[in-house]
């Protein structure tokens, strides 16, 4: 059964019932690359560092590291910028298959690889697959699924892109786990042969989606509405026929056909011609770029990032802190579900309204959690930078001892027998980096290590996305300078399972809300004749938003304290709740020329 946008209920054939299933699999494999793309690195990372380069004796330097990690993003920012015109030219299907085709041939030019050449080309070519399956598969959904299913497609996407990260993780331990049985043999050399082998079978596991991917976007239809827009209806009809019912094929292609005129009969017969500022271009793109631009000002990717830190900040042991980070994934995987079961239900406006009030509840309690600490904190940094070598380095072992003599130091001597912890703010020129965050009663610590190679970036490519205004040059021959040296009284385990509870909350609420609704608003909002397009900018703005905050975050914590951090995240989603319950119509149900008709001024959508 399915609903048509009138409310009438038809029933489909077994036949259409399975290729709309069909279409929802594929989406899905979609989104499971693409989530491979962003977590495969970090299990096969380790591995490479130690063995990439070992039979030439010239192992990877940490700048080329940071290059082979780079390489994604830099392919995902230049295929997101030319997806929306690659979309119009040659089809959404095709570029499918082709971003598919792209993920399969990295595979094996990275697991084969010998030389970095071939490996920054493979890592570079899933980047530019990854930042083409972004666009390209919620834009194809939108345009081909029932208004009744569209919502369910597109969460499904999401929810195996969280899918695809987790297992890309469950790979990278599982690898793990057979290097330590082999540690254990002694064999220093059978140890290196098998790390060797590790982080290429990390590569190879995720071959089978990719071929998956590309069999299933060679069998589904073309987008109906990008047929129609190339003259043929014929086809387009085809298309639509083979997810839908005769009758609402017919209405679907009739109100394709009725917003095609509207355009053309605007622009004296020229729908090329016609103005992009018009109302109804104007106002849905405007929108999709506050959502696209505040889901990332939720601080959603910061948070991922640092999670750990921030637990270990708050109270929590190190064992804890990653137990922590273990169940706000879980709990990302496991709500996303929940937003694909609701999306069709409850609507996006709504679901976007809750996930944002309760993002902004969940971030104003971590922020007060973390205020209350963060005002008896001391700031060591002078005492900080008289330890620096004249190599410009800095290695210092954080004990209760040296933690007693950087707080006499700094004036406050009271509290020099509890425990502390210890973060490192340090830059050298233009960029900036953290040391990892060290607590003074953790016997095992390790010294606190700073070099120019932990923090420079070795390539223009990696520095720009780093600091996109830094002069790369000069800070290769700067001094170090340290910018906070934070000694932080460390709150009671209590206290940081509090901030866990506050933290899990934020990422329940992000998951059900703009985890699943955001790729929605992105392809549903925009009118047919931008979509593609507008999708391509929205993204790259989206990814602009991400860029400034990461550079920013680290400077911002040293200075003001995770607290304002958290302040800051939950004002800007207060634009976003703003945003989604007050501007943002309803467009659950709703054909996309019904939504296109609403911004253009009819009172079809509410």
């Amino acid at each position: 059964m399915t609903e048509t946008a009138t409310g009438t209920t038809t029933t489909l054939d077994d036949k259409k019932i399975f290729y709309n299933r069909f279409l929802l699999i594929v989406a899905g494999l979609g989104g499971l690359l693409y989530g491979v793309d962003v977590g495969i690195i970090a299990g096969a990372l380790p591995y490479m560092q130690a063995t990439f380069g070992l039979s030439s004796g010239h192992l990877l330097t940490a700048g080329q590291v940071s290059l082979v990690v780079a390489a994604v993003l830099l392919g995902s920012v230049i295929s997101t910028l030319f997806a929306g015109l690659l979309a119009d030219w040659m089809g959404r299907r095709s570029l499918m298959a082709l971003s598919g085709i792209m993920f399969v041939i990295s595979i094996p030019m990275i697991a084969l690889s010998q030389g970095l050449g071939p490996l920054v080309f493979g890592r570079l070519l899933q980047g530019v697959s990854g930042g083409l399956i972004g666009v390209v598969i919620p834009l194809y959904l939108a345009e081909c699924l029932t208004a009744s299913n569209r919502g369910k497609g597109t969460g499904i996407f999401q929810w195996l892109l969280t899918l695809g990260i987790v297992t890309a993780a469950l790979v990278g331990v599982y690898f793990s786990f057979r290097v330590d049985q082999v540690a254990k043999l002694g064999d220093v050399s059978k140890l290196l042969a098998f790390k060797d082998t590790a982080w290429r079978g990390i590569f190879w596991v995720s071959l089978p989606p990719g071929i998956l991917f590309v069999i299933g976007s060679f069998m589904v239809a073309e987008s109906p509405r990008w047929l129609l827009r190339r003259g043929k209806k014929d086809a387009a009809y085809a298309a639509l026929l083979r997810s839908r019912s005769t009758e609402q094929a017919d209405l679907e292609l009739k109100e394709m056909q009725g917003v095609i005129a509207a355009e053309k009969a605007g622009s004296g017969g020229s729908k090329s011609n016609e103005s992009l500022l018009r109302r109804k271009y104007v106002i849905p793109f405007v929108l999709a770029c506050i959502i696209l631009a505040c889901n990332q000002a939720t601080g959603i990717n910061s948070i991922i990032a640092y999670n750990t830190n921030i637990l270990l900040q708050s109270g929590l042991s190190d064992v804890a802190a990653h137990w922590g980070y273990v169940v706000f994934t879980i709990i990302n995987f496991a709500v996303t579900f929940g937003g694909v079961v609701l999306v069709d239900r409850k609507g996006r406006k709504f679901l976007l309204s809750v996930g944002t009030a309760g993002i902004i509840l969940s971030l104003i309690c971590t922020g007060v959690l973390f205020l209350g600490t963060e005002r008896l904190r001391v700031d060591s940094k002078s005492a900080v930078q008289s330890m620096v070598a004249p190599d410009q380095k800095l290695e210092l072992l954080y004990n209760q001892e040296l933690a007693g003599k950087l707080l006499g130091a700094a004036g406050n001597s009271g509290g020099a027998g509890n425990p502390t912890s210890l973060v490192v703010i340090y830059s050298y020129g233009d960029f900036r980096a953290a040391s990892q965050v060290v607590r003074s009663d953790d016997p095992a610590a390790k010294p606190i290590e700073i070099t120019r190679e932990s923090c420079i970036p070795d390539s223009k490519v990696a520095a720009f996305f780093s600091n996109p205004f830094g002069n790369l040059d000069a800070s290769r021959s700067a001094p170090l300078k340290i910018e906070n040296a934070l000694v932080t009284p460390v709150p009671l385990p209590r206290n940081g399972w509090i901030v866990a509870l506050t933290l899990f909350v934020f990422m329940a609420f992000y998951a059900i809300g703009p985890g699943v609704c955001v790729w929605l608003a992105l392809s549903e909002l925009m009118p047919t004749r931008i979509r593609s397009n507008g999708m391509s900018i929205a993204l790259v703005l989206n990814q602009a938003v991400s860029t400034t905050i990461a550079a920013i975050f680290l400077p911002t914590v040293g200075k003001y304290g995770y607290s304002t951090m958290f302040f800051g995240f939950a004002a800007c989603t207060v634009i976003y709740f703003v945003t989604a319950a007050w501007f943002l119509p309803e467009t659950k149900g709703k054909t996309l020329e019904e939504i296109e008709a609403h911004f253009e001024g009819a009172a079809n959508v509410r």
